[in-house]
């Protein structure tokens, strides 16, 4: 495993405030929600080094189709994100996702 940078960052509160909600909301830590946003604008700018590695995958590993764990990496996670995102969001506001409409 590549030995990862600590970097100091300082932050308006409220800057950081509304990155920690971002990142509850999609399950991420502030930490590695920084990466993923920080990612993603070089990657859009075609900055990203070819040779960075990928970040790293936390907490369980998916279900295959077949139920059991996936332990590869391939990909769905802002597909998954999203729906739980929007699940979590309909259920706060006091609809079940399974009703129907």
């Amino acid at each position: 495993m590549v030995e990862r940078k600590s970097v100091l960052l300082r932050l308006d509160p409220a800057v950081h405030d509304a990155l920690t909600r971002w990142a509850n909301d999609e399950l991420r830590s502030t930490n590695a929600q920084i990466e993923f946003l920080l990612r993603r604008a070089l990657a859009e700018a075609g900055r990203l080094p070819s040779g960075a590695a990928d970040q790293p995958r936390r907490g369980r590993p998916r279900k295959s189709a077949n139920g059991d764990r996936d332990s590869g990496s391939s990909g769905g996670t802002a597909e998954r994100v999203t729906r739980s995102s929007a699940k979590s969001a309909e259920e706060s506001a006091g609809r079940s996702t399974e009703e129907a409409p």
